[in-house]
Order: C-alpha cells, then sequence, then structure tokens
C-alpha cells in the first residue's frame, strides 16, 4: 500500500521557466517547508544551487553546466546538451537517485527528454501530457494536452486508462467519468480518429461515458476529457487565454467611472475567489504519464507558488505509486 507521508526525493530543474530561479528558489524552499519528508535534488549550475542547498537541510546541490532555452528545438537539445539541468534531472529519475522529476522548462524538452532519458514504461504506446484544468465546478482532467499530436485510437485508449489511474490516486475521485473529446455529443460523430476511438473506448475504457463537446470542459460534465494531443492543447490555450482575456475586461470595465469603481469594490472579494478556483498555480505541473517515474511540467509563467505546488504534486505522484499502478493494469493488457 502506498504510504502517503512517506519520504520521497525529488529532482528538481533550477533554471526552468520564464523567470528561473529567481522563482524556482524560493518556491523549493516553501515546499521543503511544508513537506518534512521531501527531500530536493536541485540542479543547474554550481553557483545556483550550491549556496542554496549549503542553507537547506534535505537539499543537495546536483552542478549541470549546460541549459536548454525555450526556443531550441525539444529532441534535438535533450541529445546534445547531456549535463543541461534538465537532463540532469530526469537521469537523476532514471538512476533510482531520485523517484520524481520536476521543471517548468520547455514543455517539448520535458516530454522530449522524459521519453528518451527516464524511459516509457514497457507496453505503452506513447507517454501522455496529462493537466488539471481548474474550473468553478470542480478541477478536471484533459489527456493529452500536446505530446502526441498525431494519434491512433489505441493510443487514446491509453491515454483514458493512465489518466484514470492519475485521476483516482492524485485527485481521490472514485469511478471518474471518461469522455472523448469531440464535435458532438452523438455516438457517431466527428473524424474517423475519433469514431474508431469512441468504439475502442466503449469496449476496453469500464469509466468511458460517451462523447463530450468543448462547452462539457468547464462546465466539468465529466471528470476526464481524452483526446490526441494536437487539439488537446488548442483546447487548453483557448481556455487558458479566455480567462485572461476576460479577467483583463473585467478589470477594464471596473475602471470606467466612479460608479463602476464602486460596484467593483462590492464585488472584489467574490472576484479574486473566482480568480483563485481557475488559477493553474494551484495545479503546479502536469505529469507526463506512461514514464518511469513521476515527470511533472510547470508552465513557463509559474511564480513561486506554482513550483511550489508542481514539487508537491510530484511528490505525491510518487508516493501514490501512479506509474507502479500504470505498468501493473495498463501496459499488461498491451500487445
Amino acid at each position: 500500500m502506498p504510504e502517503e507521508n512517506a519520504p520521497v526525493s525529488i529532482a528538481v530543474d533550477a533554471l526552468g521557466g520564464d523567470a528561473g530561479p529567481s522563482v524556482v528558489l524560493p518556491g523549493v524552499e516553501a515546499a521543503l517547508e511544508e513537506d518534512p519528508q521531501l527531500t530536493v535534488l536541485l540542479c543547474g549550475p554550481a553557483d545556483v544551487v550550491g549556496p542554496f542547498a549549503g542553507a537547506h537541510e534535505r537539499c543537495e546541490a546536483v552542478a549541470a553546466t549546460e541549459e536548454i532555452a525555450m526556443g531550441e528545438h525539444p529532441a534535438q537539445a535533450v541529445r546534445k546538451k547531456k549535463d543541461s539541468s534538465l537532463v540532469v534531472g530526469c537521469r537523476l529519475v532514471k538512476e533510482g537517485r531520485a523517484q520524481g522529476f520536476f521543471s517548468a522548462g520547455s514543455t517539448g524538452a520535458v516530454l522530449a527528454a522524459g521519453t528518451l532519458v527516464i524511459g516509457r514504461i514497457k507496453g505503452v504506446a506513447r507517454p501522455a501530457l496529462c493537466t488539471v484544468i481548474p474550473s468553478p465546478v470542480r478541477p478536471v482532467v484533459m489527456c493529452d494536452v500536446g505530446a502526441n499530436a498525431d494519434c491512433k485510437p489505441e493510443y487514446l485508449v491509453q491515454f483514458a486508462q493512465m489518466a484514470a489511474i492519475y485521476t483516482e490516486r492524485v485527485l481521490g475521485r472514485a469511478n471518474p467519468r471518461v469522455a472523448l473529446l469531440n464535435i458532438g455529443s452523438e455516438d457517431a460523430k466527428g473524424s474517423k480518429l475519433a469514431q474508431d476511438a469512441f468504439a475502442l473506448l466503449r469496449e476496453q475504457v469500464p469509466q468511458f461515458a460517451g462523447n463530450a463537446e468543448g462547452t462539457d470542459v468547464l462546465a466539468a460534465t465529466f471528470d476526464i476529457y481524452v483526446t490526441d494531443g494536437f487539439t488537446g492543447n488548442v483546447c487548453l490555450k483557448t481556455i487558458e487565454g479566455t480567462s485572461k482575456v476576460l479577467f483583463q475586461s473585467i478589470k477594464q470595465a471596473a475602471r470606467k467611472n466612479a460608479l463602476t469603481m464602486v460596484g467593483a469594490g462590492l464585488l472584489r472579494g467574490g472576484l479574486m475567489d473566482l480568480k483563485d478556483s481557475i488559477s493553474s498555480d494551484r495545479i503546479g505541473a502536469a505529469p507526463l504519464l506512461g514514464v518511469k517515474g513521476a515527470c511533472m511540467v510547470g508552465h513557463g509563467s509559474s511564480n513561486e507558488v506554482a513550483i511550489k505546488n508542481g514539487v508537491h504534486v510530484a511528490a505525491k505522484t510518487v508516493r501514490l505509486q501512479v506509474s507502479e499502478l500504470i505498468a501493473q493494469t495498463v501496459a499488461p493488457h498491451q500487445g
């Protein structure tokens, strides 16, 4: 049985994210303070990670001499820069020194390193990026959101199976309802991929509840939304962009005149609660499901809170043995 408070070691990319060490180090510090059973292996330049590790118990400095920038070709950079903070962190998981890895750096590079360095679980056709989407109703899960632009129907079956394990374990949601993201709710809707995937999902995934439309996502009609990585990424970015524009528009409207400013003052508490309920900072990171260990991707714009929560969810994913359960229950059914 998994121990929810068991000691755990997480490798962290000190250079990850738009702000780099300026937010990663305070985020790691907060995570260490809140979790007394957590050990962090901090990967990055010696002059950055050394002093921090020296000042914090349960933090070990792991020097790395290279950095993978956001604009670099992911797979090429991972193969070329073997001493980058991102690759070094994944290698620590492969070697067993760490049980999980977290980075808010290049998503593509984390996906490439997770697959190439940490390695796929035997029987998993394609690791998938799974994310928790915050909703005013309740958080929902979407998989895939960017790891696999082109998919076969059988990939989507595995995405559903892996996402169900993550949702049950990490979100604590028993028997989550799985839906296929589609252009209509009727069984025969969608492309050939969608129609073929629908048939396989209905046959092989007990939690499958049918098709879902885009309007169902934030309404939390279902618990898990399965799709190919291209569609999932577009959907996710659309939700993030809409949220940002909406709150900017509300802010501008509130400042229009004295009367709207008074009204905004009265609504401020409720609006702040709503903004917090749909903030990705609370989620912290998205897991790459299907690799041997917890490989977590944070948002590039992560702040200290998001970094802290990303490290926490990496530790939780390890403690709840998500990768082990995928290996035991998903992979054996393949082939």
